[in-house]
């Protein structure tokens, strides 16, 4: 395995390359510790260390600090540690460790996220953030269960309502233009074409 490139990313980081493949990301003095240097090769035993030992820790505490500061799904989380830089293999490793230790749960993540957004958003743009999150059928499906079971309930109407009050709508009086622009408005709230033509009397 030879090393064909590194790229600077910051003063203390760089992107490593292997056989004209991305690899990893390393510090300075672990490029250092490793030798790894532009044309040289790297041993098969260094190689492991750092896939199994180096990157594994720093992916570990990297998900760690993140979540001390806010919950994220899997996929969220995942896709903060690709962002990074880590190898798939030391990312399911990573997750696996916090998984272990309940830090992260699509479960409690999407039911949470109904109970914040039950007043302010429908059910059908609830749906599609969390899917935008990695959220998947079956946890969404069992997320607004529990969410029923512990009192939740929404009425879309007069969530529609409140909004055309706050915009000062009056559907006696709004000419077809601003119905429209209202009707777009609300669409893009996740309410249903029959509901919001409800509301405005259209």
């Amino acid at each position: 395995m030879r090393v064909t490139g590194i790229e600077e990313i910051s003063r203390s980081r760089s992107r490593v390359y292997i056989d004209d493949e991305f690899a990893f990301v390393l510090y300075k003095g672990e490029l250092r510790l490793y030798h790894v240097a532009v044309g040289e090769e790297i041993c098969q035993k260094d190689y492991d260390d750092i896939l199994n030992q180096v990157l594994p820790k720093r992916a570990k505490l990297r998900a760690m600090n993140l979540l001390k500061n806010r919950e994220y799904t899997v996929k969220q989380l995942h896709d903060k540690l690709k962002d990074g830089g880590y190898p798939e293999k030391v990312i399911e490793t990573a997750l696996s460790y916090v998984a272990g230790y309940h830090y992260t749960d699509d479960l409690r993540y999407a039911t949470g996220y109904i109970f914040d957004k039950e007043c302010s958003r429908s059910r059908r743009r609830i749906e599609q953030d969390l899917r935008e999150r990695g959220i998947d059928r079956d946890t969404l499906e069992k997320a607004w269960q529990e969410w029923e079971e512990q009192g939740g309930s929404q009425d879309e109407m007069q969530m529609i309502l409140k909004l055309l009050e706050k915009r000062h709508f009056d559907p006696d009086t709004a000419d077809m233009k601003e119905k429209q622009r209202t009707y777009a408005f609300l669409m893009r709230k996740g309410f249903s074409g029959e509901q919001i033509g409800r509301a405005l009397r259209v």
